[in-house]
């Protein structure tokens, strides 16, 4: 690092302290409460702490935990969230704690109680409860309307949380009114009462100031306050900007908080969700300029996160004083090293988010979180963020195919202190996520996942071979003692009982082999946003007679959250027919194009449709032939040890000639994640 780097850093607006009541923070960085789904018991368990430790060890200035911690026994910890209804969250989360601390960072948590989204039918089956008893879209179950003895309790249970919360010696805590119970009652949507806590904005914000002039009181001010609201519903009936402006200004003037974390857009709705969190293809930092007008009516810090993907994004909020504190909570599941690399002038290097929502999307289907691009990210219990050189004699190592899964590998060696040479067929790195990212401007972001593995590649000194198709003897040549063999797969058409040679890929359309015309028929085997990306790509280009058939349940089985709706907007509003329970089973020629035969799943009733292309989406085949072709060559006949792979230790390595394995859609159809996981796994301990 030059003297002027380090001269530019110093003076850098992410780098500058920022105070927040009698807390001075170290930097203008923060990462938002989420809930990852690591935790089973309502405590910190040791992969959540890892998760969160290495964000302070990253630089950070402030790490926010506990996404939906819940105070109530009617509020239950389903998700993984924090449990602060008991005393057992203390000596745990005191614990994590002291490592984010002593790291160098200061750490929040949220507190809430999710009021009607939530379960009554998990848990204790205890009824949830809410303003009124009006159903949330999302959750689909109908509230108990709240009694004043439940108000009382509750308001109890916040004190209690921040006790405990103080206990643990947290820096913080913020009250979450993101469609859960405190805002619930601002909303006319949810709060249809008539008494004092219905009606006015003053009676809406009733039940709010009793619950923090009651942590207040408990805590004896010793904790900060703040609270994390939407500034705009973004429903119709709902709260607009200027009620929420005069609610923040309020909540402001109370001196019962001493931040605001301004969010926007419902959370009640899928396509609420899809709007809060916004996923690639949007665009960066949407409600900024919102968050600006509120920021300028009120005396507190102001927070903000909401797809700030980049630094330099970033940093303009902070020096156009938009904000005070810019959160970056998926930047850091990216790279939470992101503020280390700022300081000391390497932010060519930090990785920085796509918005795949992966992260989100696993959560909605019932999964942990974890990341499209960085496979350490929750996992840092066994897979380190930083690969560090090996111990051992440095090994020549050959890697074919240089999409994500070999750029990966190359990656990994290369910081591990090995020569590397990467064959490449292709006049470019990327494989196939180069043609996936042809689809529309949402899949073309995929593209920085490449872009940061080719980089990290050339600066490691990888010897990188373009326009080399590798057989055999040209990997033999160089006398490898390692060769990992990851060269992708062919696409799949799945069986059909007859016109299997009528049918076309989605990677034929993308990449121009075919230009389909006329009626077009998607049939999406896969369910995840290659097929409804095929549709955009097509609709972009002029198609007007376009239909997405699937034989799920409904069309994008796996995508949740906030890509599903996302999907689902773009093909409804470009006119995609959509259709569900229907197998293709055949494709014959006519006179006037040609005839699919779909079967409905449930009923086995056929039904025709007359197009002129048909498109399949089911995956790959392993493209193997040079991993057979050197099996009989290698000292492990090519074999993995899956004991070693799943934990990320050392294969075992030994004896005459090279050892050989393979990474990625060369061994099954799974998607980016999975490659780069497993080729970072096998890797690091080379």
């Amino acid at each position: 690092m030059t003297n002027l780097s380090v001269a530019a850093a110093s003076f850098d607006p992410l780098l500058q302290p920022l105070q927040m009541g009698y807390l001075v923070l170290k930097n203008r960085v923060f990462s938002s409460s989420h809930a990852p789904g690591y935790n089973t018991d309502g405590t910190p368990s040791e992969r959540y702490v890892a998760y969160h430790e290495e964000k302070a060890r990253g630089g950070i200035g402030l790490t926010m935990i506990g996404g939906s911690s819940n105070v109530s026994i009617d509020s239950a910890s389903l998700w993984g969230q924090l449990d602060f209804s008991t005393a057992a969250i203390v000596e745990p989360l005191g614990h994590m704690v002291d490592r984010v601390h002593a790291q160098g960072a200061a750490i929040m948590c949220q507190l809430t109680h999710m009021g009607r989204r939530n379960v009554s039918y998990d848990g204790d089956w205890l009824p949830t409860i809410g303003p009124s008893s009006v159903r949330e879209p999302m959750h689909r179950g109908w509230p108990k309307e709240m009694e004043k003895a439940d108000f009382r309790r509750v308001a109890a249970d916040f004190a209690t949380a921040a006790l405990r919360a103080q206990a643990a010696g947290l820096d913080g805590v913020e009250l979450c009114a993101t469609s859960h119970l405190v805002d619930q009652f601002w909303t006319p949507l949810v709060n249809q009462r008539t008494d004092e806590y219905g009606g006015s904005l003053e009676n809406r914000l009733r039940f709010t100031f009793e619950i923090l002039t009651a942590m207040r009181e408990a805590t004896g001010g010793g904790l900060l306050m703040g609270i994390r609201m939407i500034a705009d519903e973004g429903l119709p009936g709902g709260l607009l900007p200027q009620e929420s402006k005069e609610i923040a200004q309020r909540l402001a003037a109370s001196g019962l908080v001493d931040f605001l974390n301004l969010a926007s857009s419902s959370l009640a709705t899928e396509a609420g969700l899809s709007r809060a969190i916004p996923p690639s293809g949007t665009p960066t930092a949407p409600y900024l300029g919102l968050v600006a007008s509120i920021k300028d009516t009120v005396g507190v810090p102001v927070l903000h996160a909401t797809r700030v993907t980049d630094v330099a994004t970033a940093r303009h909020a902070v020096a156009q004083g938009f904000v005070d504190l810019v959160g970056m909570t998926r930047g850091h599941m990216a790279d939470p090293h992101l503020v280390n690399k700022v300081a000391a002038g390497q932010e060519d290097r930090v990785r920085s988010c796509v918005g795949a929502s992966l992260c989100i999307n696993r959560l909605h289907l019932g999964m942990d979180a974890v990341c499209i691009q960085n496979p350490a990210t929750g996992r840092e219990t066994f897979m380190p963020q930083l690969v560090t050189l090996g111990g051992g004699p440095r090994k020549k190592i050959v890697v074919v195919g240089a999409g994500p899964a070999g750029l990966e590998a190359a990656r990994v060696c290369a910081e591990r202190g090995h020569q590397v040479v990467l064959f490449e067929a292709q006049d470019r790195v990327g494989g196939q996520v180069v043609v996936a990212a042809r689809a529309s401007e949402r899949q073309a972001e995929l593209m920085g996942i490449i872009g940061w593995l080719a980089a990290e590649v050339d600066l490691l000194g990888v010897d990188v071979r373009l326009n080399t198709p590798a057989e055999a003897a040209e990997v033999q040549a160089e006398k490898p003692e390692v060769v990992i063999a990851a060269t992708g797969g062919w696409p799949g058409v799945g069986r059909i009982e007859y016109g299997e040679d009528l049918l076309c890929t989605s990677v034929d359309v993308l990449s121009g082999q075919v230009v389909p015309t006329g009626r077009v028929l998607i049939f999406d085997d896969h369910g995840s946003e290659r097929g409804p990306s095929i549709a955009e790509f097509l609709v972009d280009r002029g198609a007007k007679d376009v239909e997405l058939v699937t034989p799920d349940r409904f069309v994008a089985h796996d995508l949740s959250a906030t890509l599903g709706p996302a999907y689902l907007t773009m093909l409804y509003g470009r006119g995609v027919k959509m259709a569900t329970d229907l197998r293709l089973v055949g494709v014959s020629r006519e006179s006037q194009g040609l005839m699919a035969s779909l079967r409905n799943e449930f009923t086995g009733q056929r039904e025709q449709r007359e197009v002129d292309t048909v498109i399949v989406e089911h995956g790959s085949l392993p493209n193997d032939a040079l991993w057979r072709a050197l099996t009989g060559e290698s000292n492990n006949d090519g074999v993995t040890d899956l004991a070693a792979l799943a934990k990320g230790r050392a294969q075992p390595l030994g004896g005459e000639g090279f050892a050989l394995f393979r990474v990625g859609d060369a061994v099954a159809s799974r998607d980016i994640a999975a490659s780069i996981f497993e080729a970072r796994r096998l890797c690091q301990n080379l």
